[in-house]
């Protein structure tokens, strides 16, 4: 889609539609006082006789509107003036867009970024709004022979601002927004994908073409290559399924050449049968999505080199299937990491830990200045949380605090969860240093107390996504959830780094 923004009055636009604001109960924007002086009263007559109240989510599609130079005017509700806030702005201009792409209007001129929100400017407004328009018009039907066609799929957008020294800034952040959706839709094209077309080596050759594209430096490692490393508890997740496993390595190198990265490690488990600890058959076909972690790390690098960040960042994704098999790893085997450390497998279907915590071992090497891991790794996140909030757990209570920050920001929101030592105590094992499952409370928290068992030499963050990274239901499919909140931290700390 195409975007740009200006500053005007909404009743000289030329344009398919103009998209205008009404709050609740009946109360004009000022965009629509303008308009309806221009139209001598349309607009409030049409309020007063209740076709619109204004509420949230509610939209008024209108033709031929005297005074005006568009072919249409849309009204959105925005509920509550005293209410309107970060939710309600998002939601209402996902509803202008999708009622802009559904009734034929080519393009649109929207002046809901004009809207006042307590705490957030031009920038914050206009990155959400390129951001919500990308989402909401994202579609995956690759694989359908006919597809599901829009009439006059909407084709451009024109944001508006107040006043022309807000331009600039509205600029800067409208390419990050476009950036950030770019991201977001490429970490949902790979989720999408079937489990029998996205394998770790389809992976691997998605980041090798993205690493042209954008000028990153790229590093594959095998099987071989990992065995020559010690990563045994990453390749006994893989040694059921035929197809071979990968450690992909990115670098964008933004930043000066004696800057410590950031890294983000990314778990890529294509698909998730359980292995032998084998899962319920109902819901199966969404194990695809168990390398969600893998998809949203790769889309962030991607943005972060579409803005050209100044930073160092690595992005680290161990890639590997689980599945059954005649060589699959047993319910009580024990296998050593890379660290050193052995681990007793009492459940294989806890896999996700034992690739991250060789991939979190290996990010050691480059001397870090944070590590931050993303994965759907607990059902039991999703029951303390729900589908609202990531799961975040942290070491170092600073980059909790940042990464927090950033997901209020980018409206991706995390919450903390305890990572005391307390919990360590249910990963004791009688035969090997430590057990990749620690019963069936506090699931998601015992689940990174293992991994911090490996992230000892550096300032370290993980986020559970288990419940954010897709949706189920009639919306089915991946979010690109937490491209957004890692972002929003990524361009605080390139601007605290210069």
């Amino acid at each position: 889609m195409e975007f740009s923004i200006k500053s005007g009055s909404p009743e000289k636009q030329r344009s398919a539609c103009v998209v205008v604001g009404i709050f609740e109960p009946r109360k004009l924007t000022l965009a629509a006082e303008l308009l309806d002086n221009a139209a001598q009263t349309y607009l409030s007559d049409i309020v007063r006789r209740g076709d619109m109240e204004g509420k949230a989510g509610t939209t008024l599609l209108l033709h031929n509107v005297p005074g005006t130079l568009c072919d249409r005017v849309l009204l959105v509700g925005l509920g509550k003036e005293k209410e309107f806030g970060d939710k309600e702005y998002c939601d209402a201009i996902r509803s202008a867009v999708r009622t802009l792409n559904e009734t034929g209007s080519f393009d649109g001129t929207v002046f809901l970024t004009e809207a006042a929100i307590k705490k957030r400017g031009v920038a914050w407004r206009m990155r959400q709004a390129a951001v919500i328009a990308q989402e909401t018009v994202y579609r995956f039907d690759q694989f359908k022979s006919k597809k599901d066609k829009v009439r006059r799929p909407l084709r451009k957008l024109t944001f508006v601002v107040d006043r022309r020294n807000e331009l600039a800034a509205a600029e800067e952040a409208l390419n990050q927004g476009q950036a950030i959706a770019e991201g977001m839709s490429f970490a949902k094209d790979l989720a999408n994908l079937p489990g029998n077309i996205c394998t770790p080596a389809y992976l691997a050759e998605a980041a090798q073409k993205m690493a042209v594209d954008h000028k990153l430096d790229i590093e594959i490692l095998d099987h071989e290559a990992m065995s020559n490393l010690g990563m045994h508890a990453l390749l006994a997740v893989a040694q059921g399924s035929r197809q071979p496993p990968r450690l992909i390595v990115l670098h964008h190198r933004g930043g000066k050449s004696d800057q410590a990265p950031l890294v983000l490690v990314g778990k890529g488990i294509t698909f998730d049968s359980g292995g032998i600890s084998l899962k319920p058959s109902a819901d199966m076909d969404e194990m695809k999505y168990d390398m969600c972690g893998a998809a949203s790390v790769l889309g962030t690098i991607k943005a972060a080199a579409m803005m050209k960040l100044p930073l160092n960042l690595t992005v680290i994704v161990p890639a590997a299937e689980n599945m059954p098999g005649g060589a699959a790893t047993r319910p009580g085997d024990i296998v050593s990491s890379m660290s050193g450390q052995s681990i007793e497998i009492l459940n294989t279907d806890a896999e996700g830990r034992l690739i991250l915590c060789d991939a979190l071992t290996y990010a050691a090497r480059f001397a870090p200045e944070t590590v931050i891991d993303v994965a759907t790794l607990t059902g039991a996140c999703v029951v303390a949380l729900g589908h609202v909030a990531t799961g975040l757990f942290a070491n170092n209570e600073p980059l909790a605090r940042e990464l927090l920050n950033a997901g209020d920001e980018a409206h991706d929101r995390a919450w903390q969860m305890p990572l005391w030592d307390d919990y360590q105590e249910l990963l004791k094992s009688p035969f090997a240093d430590i057990a990749n499952v620690g019963g069936r409370w506090g699931g998601s928290i015992s689940a990174a107390c293992f991994l911090a068992r490996f992230t000892k030499k550096y300032a370290w963050a993980h986020l559970d996504i288990a419940g954010t990274a897709w949706k189920s239901g009639p919306e089915k499919g991946a979010t690109g959830r937490p491209v957004p909140l890692l972002l929003h931290y990524l361009m605080k700390l390139s601007r605290k780094l210069n």
